[in-house]
């Protein structure tokens, strides 16, 4: 079977806050039959029965909406429990959230942490930038609200990650937005370009340019590199450097087939892409289509296959293997003649062609530590290299390196 992991709604379109540039919001209509939307726990049970019923190498849940901590602690302590009671003792099983971090409680954190969830948190900048959008229903901004559930997270020293919206709010900001995020202690980062179309395929007002898109880009480049490069993890960066050095498709838009996951709705109704949650592209309901099903669906690998149909003009491009034509969402919905040519696509040329000589030095070094790294590994012996004691290098040894 080939590997997928899932990125579960539980609440569906629901959240606490009314954010104006989130696309998910308004998917709520896809189920006007009732108000309030909530994962049932016949339907929880059949997912998780269900998924790890699979053979993955590992198990690989997101949690996310709408805003997911609406389900509460219990909710996500029925997730433990089904996931222990359907899962082998070496099936390898790993749980994340997405969340505006408003919601979370003492309770909550120590779950998290005892079980090893690793939270992602919604924040846009410092005050002023990050109430521009991070509104509650009633209008008024998040900001304390969000940094107060991040430092219970980080009492109970849950893993934690910063997901950074870039939108006309902040796209000039990069490098206050940067340091702003290491200065509060918060050294893994990751930002996602605001890029959404009304019905005639134009920018909406909150959206960014593919030009103010590689100019952030640039900025954040030149604040983190080369102080940070060990300290601070930008996942944008990071991914470019698995796929330069090591081949690999860490995150979905660098990949060359649109069937890295399935979305489940509240429901159990299962799409191809959250970006793509639209009843035309319903794969099924895990209550009554299997996992099998849904992988040999012709409707799933028809949309799969649309990544390669990029312009021809991405053919011939230098940064063909960085991009692969960027998200489907960028390129389908965009106005943007030639056809099927991302919106992003002049900022991402230029962003690549600005930092391709220090992603050149920065490859080399990492490729210079992996020798060096090799040569002490290889200096112990076989039968200790499981022990465990853990040194920086990710390697374990028999006996502490000193590190």
């Amino acid at each position: 079977m080939r590997p997928f992991s899932l990125l579960v709604k539980p609440v569906s379109a629901d959240c606490n806050l009314g954010c104006e540039y989130c696309f998910y919001l308004p998917k709520k209509n896809l189920y006007p039959q009732t108000k309030t939307h909530r994962m049932p726990d016949p339907v929880l049970e059949r997912l998780i029965k269900s998924y790890m019923g699979t053979r993955q190498p590992a198990y690989s849940i997101c949690w996310q909406g709408g805003e997911p901590t609406l389900m509460g602690t219990d909710f996500f302590s029925k997730v433990i429990k089904l996931q222990k009671q359907h899962g082998t003792a070496r099936a390898r099983i790993s749980n994340s959230v997405q969340t505006n971090a408003t919601l979370i409680t003492d309770k909550m954190a120590q779950l998290f942490a005892r079980y090893k969830f690793l939270v992602g948190c919604s924040l846009d900048g410092p005050e002023k930038i990050h109430n521009k959008y991070r509104v509650t229903t009633k209008g008024n901004g998040t900001h304390k609200e969000a940094i107060k559930g991040i430092e219970i997270l980080k009492r109970y020293n849950v893993q934690f990650n910063i997901l950074t919206l870039v939108s006309r709010a902040n796209v000039n900001n990069a490098h206050e937005i940067y340091h702003y995020l290491k200065n509060m202690g918060f050294y893994f980062h990751q930002y996602i370009p605001c890029v959404e179309f009304d019905k005639n395929k134009n920018l909406l007002p909150f959206s960014i340019t593919g030009e103010q898109w590689g100019r952030f880009m640039c900025k954040l480049f030149d604040s983190w590199y080369p102080n940070d490069i060990n300290s601070v993890s930008v996942r944008n960066f990071d991914s470019i450097l698995s796929k330069k050095i090591d081949g690999i498709n860490d995150i979905c838009v660098i990949g060359k087939n649109c069937r890295q996951y399935f979305v489940v709705e509240y429901n159990g109704d299962i799409y191809p892409c959250d970006f793509f949650v639209e009843k035309q592209l319903k794969l099924g309901n895990i209550m009554e289509t299997s996992w099998e099903e849904m992988l040999d669906s012709p409707a799933y690998h028809k949309f799969g296959a649309q990544k390669k149909l990029w312009n021809e003009k991405c053919s011939t491009c230098d940064h063909l293997e960085l991009c692969a034509g960027d998200c489907l969402k960028n390129r389908m919905y965009a106005q943007n003649p030639p056809q099927n040519i991302s919106s992003l696509c002049p900022g991402l040329k230029f962003f690549f062609n600005q930092t391709k000589d220090r992603y050149e030095i920065l490859c080399e070094k990492i490729q210079n530590q992996r020798k060096k790294e090799q040569k002490m590994i290889d200096k112990i012996p076989k039968s200790g290299r499981n022990d465990p004691c853990f040194c920086g290098s990710g390697i374990k040894f028999k006996k502490c390196c000193g590190k």
